[in-house]
């Protein structure tokens, strides 16, 4: 696998991995209500970071149009977890930004 796969590979990993931890502890914060729209984009864009990870790994012909999409995934996850001021969110937004770059990167 070459280079730029490795280093997209990672990036994907980390997102899900900042998106999972986001996850765990938005369902711990006292007003869990208002943290709905972050827990649900934070499950959707780990699901699917996972998923291109995958599809990667398996040498799948519709890996760039799947990293289009999750770059929409992990911006639209990136702009919730900024509303908010909890660090684990700041920590997310910035594994969701940093992702969304590489898939577009890579997409085009």
């Amino acid at each position: 696998m070459n280079s730029e796969y490795q280093q997209l590979l990672s990036t994907l990993h980390d997102c899900a991995a900042a998106c999972n931890h986001c996850f765990d502890a938005c369902l711990q914060e006292e007003d869990m209500k208002m943290m709905a729209a972050c827990i649900r984009l934070d499950r959707e864009c780990a699901d699917f970071c996972s998923y291109l990870e995958q599809a990667i790994m398996r040498d799948s012909p519709f890996v760039k149009q799947l990293a289009a999409v999750c770059a929409e995934i992990c911006d639209a996850c990136a702009e919730e977890c900024e509303k908010h001021d909890h660090e684990h969110c700041k920590q997310c937004a910035t594994a969701c930004k940093a992702c969304a770059d590489a898939c577009r990167q890579f997409a085009s």
